[in-house]
């Protein structure tokens, strides 16, 4: 038997469940995209994300006319179910199928409980956006390996909620984006930020610009997608603070602190915090430059402050 934090934070190496991983994630982007279009906008798009529960994920509830209904995705019994508010259900079961298979299935289980909902049917933040009711190419579904997904995001946000408890400002939710299919949590300074470029695959540069109208320091977890091969956490900030230090490769050494990858982000390795969970700390120097940035300042508590020690 595994050793039990093995069991807590489970192994998934991207080669493993990369086809269903693409499947997945388009899936996710239909059901999120059934609750983009019903619900106000709320800034920085936080009216359109998944929330991690005991047993996968869910929409919370969604408004439809003078009713609602929500959609949950049981990662471990492996079933899509809905739920509205005058006490009628449907779904289906999670298995093998393609995408335009999963997309018509979920559009007429709303519509047999007095639920249209008409989205846009094409992805985002994709390169190869294949109409959803056209896509027949994406179909593997690997119960095993989404149920490990869904396990490292329990544990991701176990984290991740020490670390959102110690800001006083202005903060997100802890949600998974199914743009990036990414579990993240954002601190704001309440300063205005400059336009940001945009260029994000399949995704108008206004909703960017939206959704980076302000200073951020983001930090989140996602489990690997090419070129990146493995599970990690990941930090940046948006506009690139002065002082923030130079991205560097993870070490190989036994018990590193910080990881960095790529320009603009920080990731601590899926193994590398399994060990410290296992020594009963999690260090926050992931998500922490080696000095404040001024514009952090106002009274407002400073979004890299250090974490208590993680129990459990």
């Amino acid at each position: 038997m595994p050793p039990p934090d093995q069991e807590a934070w489970p192994e998934l190496k991207l080669s493993e469940w990369l086809v269903t991983r693409y499947t997945l994630h388009l899936w996710l982007q239909i059901v999120g995209k059934v609750r983009l279009i019903q619900t106000p906008w709320i800034n920085h798009s936080w009216h359109a994300t998944f929330y991690v529960t005991s047993r996968g994920l869910t929409t919370s509830p969604i408004p439809h006319g003078n009713r609602e209904f929500q959609i949950d995705l049981d990662l471990i019994e492996h079933r899509l179910a809905i739920t509205a508010s005058d006490g009628r259900a449907g779904g289906f079961l999670l298995a093998p199928q393609t995408v335009a298979a999963f997309y018509h299935r979920l559009m007429d289980e709303l519509r047999l409980l007095d639920l249209p909902v008409r989205i846009v049917a094409r992805p985002n933040e994709v390169t190869e956006a294949i109409p959803f009711a056209r896509d027949e190419v994406h179909r593997d579904y690997d119960p095993e390996a989404v149920n490990r997904f869904w396990r490292m995001l329990v544990q991701a946000e176990r984290v991740m909620l020490q670390f959102r408890s110690r800001f006083l400002g202005k903060c997100s939710p802890i949600h998974l984006f199914w743009g990036g299919m990414d579990l993240a949590v954002t601190r704001f300074s309440g300063r205005s930020a400059p336009p940001h470029p945009g260029g994000v695959p399949n995704l108008p540069d206004r909703v960017t610009r939206e959704a980076y109208s302000h200073e951020v320091s983001s930090c989140g977890f996602w489990a690997g997608s090419p070129p990146v091969d493995y599970p990690a956490f990941y930090s940046y900030a948006y506009p690139e603070p002065p002082g923030r230090v130079s991205p560097r490769r993870p070490s190989a050494q036994p018990a590193p602190s910080i990881a960095r990858i790529s320009a603009n982000s920080s990731s601590l390795t899926h193994a590398c915090a399994s060990r410290l969970l296992r020594k009963r700390r999690y260090s926050s120097s992931f998500s922490q430059p080696t000095r404040q940035p001024r514009a952090w300042g106002n009274g407002i508590a400073s979004p890299w402050s250090g974490l208590p020690p993680l129990e459990g």
